[in-house]
């Protein structure tokens, strides 16, 4: 019988990403809910000594797949080894992040294990042993509950930055176990052969805390000046609305929205966007949202919680120098 909570781990270059311990997080309130514990799987090269960090978020046992192959994610080979791992432990609830790589990762992976999955979804709870989740739909206009038959395991996608992190407790330790698992080579059908790292230093916009973009309002690429200056104040990422990567001012990598990155950060800033339903749907579960946007009339106001009517180029360059003074 199905029982447990299971959580797929994320790592970059030996780094786990934040949205694991999200995940962690969340996998620890369902298991406590259903009364059962909670399992973590990391996939790596040389990376069994970052298992024991999420003890301390409420992980009972960790099962770790160490392995050279596994050192970049590549789709073929993580979903392959999931897929044994997830068979073998038997999970009543299996929850990855909606991350670019779980994105990736989570459709082939429900094929492998011939279960329906939920996606991008921004709450979860159990009801009668099941798991129920929430996501949105209609570009954000809408949640829809999703339930599951007796398929098991139940599985979802978290929307990062959306699931409290709980504080760790160094007191609380979990099993670290190897992961018995087989990998062929004829099976991995594409190699990561380069990475091209973004050297700004700043956080992913899928990560971050906070975020400054900017839209068609920003009238070319110098524009974006102004918010990197704000950003910088701050401590934010930026970002930048489909037009303004479609002009090419900004890299796709900067781009909000239902095409580009769905985020989910405490402060949303956004600068001469009108709030098209795409970019909406990428921002809709920011905390909390200003729009600076020198159209009265522009659809941003109705999602905003503040709002600015003027030029941008008027507001941000004395936004800045504001908070320089209190910062």
């Amino acid at each position: 019988m199905a029982q447990g909570v299971m959580i797929i781990a994320e790592q970059r270059d030996g780094d786990i990403r934040k949205i694991s311990y999200e995940l962690t997080s969340e996998g620890k309130r369902l298991a406590d809910a259903s009364g059962q514990e909670l399992t973590a799987v990391l996939l790596g090269s040389n990376i069994k000594d970052k298992a024991a960090l999420f003890g301390k978020y409420g992980a009972k046992k960790v099962i770790v797949a160490d392995d050279p192959r596994l050192a970049k994610y590549t789709t073929d080979a993580y979903a392959s080894v999931i897929a044994q791992i997830v068979k073998a432990a038997g999970p009543a609830i299996l929850l990855l992040g909606a991350s670019s790589q779980g994105k990736d990762l989570a459709g082939r992976l429900a094929a492998k294990l011939g279960v329906g999955m939920a996606q991008d979804c921004t709450k979860f709870a159990v009801e009668g042993g099941k798991l129920v989740a929430t996501r949105p739909i209609y570009a954000g206009k809408a949640y829809a509950q999703v339930s599951y038959d007796d398929s098991y395991p139940n599985m979802a996608t978290a929307r990062p930055n959306v699931m409290a992190i709980i504080p760790p407790n160094d007191a609380l330790t979990a099993e670290v176990v190897d992961a018995a698992f087989t990998l062929d080579d004829s099976a991995i059908k594409t190699k990561v052969v380069d990475a091209i790292k973004d050297e700004s230093g700043k956080v992913d916009l899928t990560e971050a805390d906070k975020i400054v973009s900017g839209g068609r309002g920003m009238k070319g690429p110098e524009g974006f000046d102004v918010l990197e200056k704000l950003a910088d104040a701050i401590r934010a990422s930026v970002g930048a609305s489909r037009s303004a990567v479609d002009a090419g001012w900004r890299t796709q990598n900067d781009q909000v929205g239902q095409t580009g990155k769905v985020v989910s950060p405490n402060l949303y800033i956004a600068c001469g966007i009108s709030g098209a339903i795409q970019h909406l749907a990428g921002m809709s579960t920011s905390k909390y949202v200003v729009a600076i946007n020198k159209d009265p009339e522009a659809p941003i106001f109705q999602k905003a919680d503040y709002g600015i009517v003027d030029d941008l180029f008027n507001v941000v360059p004395a936004l800045t120098e504001e908070i320089k003074k209190v910062i």
